[in-house]
């Protein structure tokens, strides 16, 4: 019986600690105070468990002909299928084989203009010119470590209605499925836009700058079609090295912020009568 109730008809008084402790961590304001304490912890606790399963992991690599326009001087992702896009007179479009994921784009590893690819080639009736830049990747980027065929670039003159598909395949005959582009000119010899499981360091590394020469009639000065010109190296899965360390400093947080609680709840603990 509680030690009020007893007083109450007239009992002796009972020593003054008689509730027991599940009764005290309901109303004694001591151990009250703490619960804020523990659910900012738990939240903690669940923000570290989130952010280490999800920031590590990888995005998924994936090995593929990607597809690029020439924009102000430099290669733009193409915002829509080369099936579903008709370049217009004087567009430059580029294709890279590679691997890559969503945080690295394997861009063409040369950029050459309009005039350097279709200068000497005159306009016609029905016809448009569209340069075209054709890299086909690095050994490391094959799946068997084959040797690509040297990049080209040339000069398309294709009817006015003529899709981006239609000018690629003037560099060499296409392997398709369900509207991909899988080789070029018999290049891959076999897959088609497969995921890549792991990708080697020598695949990740960044892309070193090459020369592609222009078509030999679509300059006066030959030489000058092997002008050098800066590749765009690839940004090399920054977001998931962002995303590593944020969940390793939640992590540190949560760890020191648990020490405190238990540290505080120690004292509380030792300050409190038996």
């Amino acid at each position: 019986m509680r030690t009020g109730v007893a007083r109450g008809h007239g009992a002796s008084a009972l020593p003054a600690r008689t509730v027991s402790d599940r009764e005290e961590e309901t109303v004694s304001p001591v151990r009250t105070g703490a619960t804020p304490l523990r659910v900012v912890l738990s939240l903690l606790l669940a923000g570290v468990f989130a952010a280490l399963t999800i920031a590590p992991a990888q995005a998924a690599a994936y090995r593929y002909w990607g597809f690029y326009q020439l924009s102000d001087g430099a290669w733009a992702f193409a915002q829509k299928g080369s099936d579903q896009t008709v370049p217009a007179d004087g567009a430059v479009e580029g294709w890279r084989f590679a691997v890559g994921d969503e945080q690295s784009t394997r861009f063409p590893r040369a950029v050459l203009t309009f005039d350097q690819l279709c200068g000497a080639t005159p306009s016609a009736a029905g016809q448009k010119r569209v340069g075209l830049v054709v890299d086909y990747g690095r050994p490391v980027d094959s799946a068997d470590g084959a040797t690509p065929p040297a990049p080209t670039a040339l000069c398309a003159s294709v009817p006015t209605a003529a899709t981006s598909t239609d000018v690629l395949a003037t560099a060499g005959a296409l392997r398709t499925e369900k509207g991909l582009v899988c080789a070029v000119a018999g290049y891959p010899a076999t897959g088609c836009g497969g995921e890549v499981k792991e990708v080697s360091a020598e695949a990740q590394a960044a892309d070193t700058p090459i020369t592609i020469a222009a078509p030999a009639d679509a300059t006066k000065t030959p030489a000058a079609a092997a002008t050098p010109i800066s590749a765009q190296p690839a940004a090399q899965n920054t977001a998931t090295s962002a995303g590593t360390v944020t969940a390793y400093v939640v992590a540190a947080l949560a760890v020191l912020a648990l020490i405190a609680y238990l540290v505080l709840r120690s004292r509380r603990r030792a300050g409190t009568p038996s």
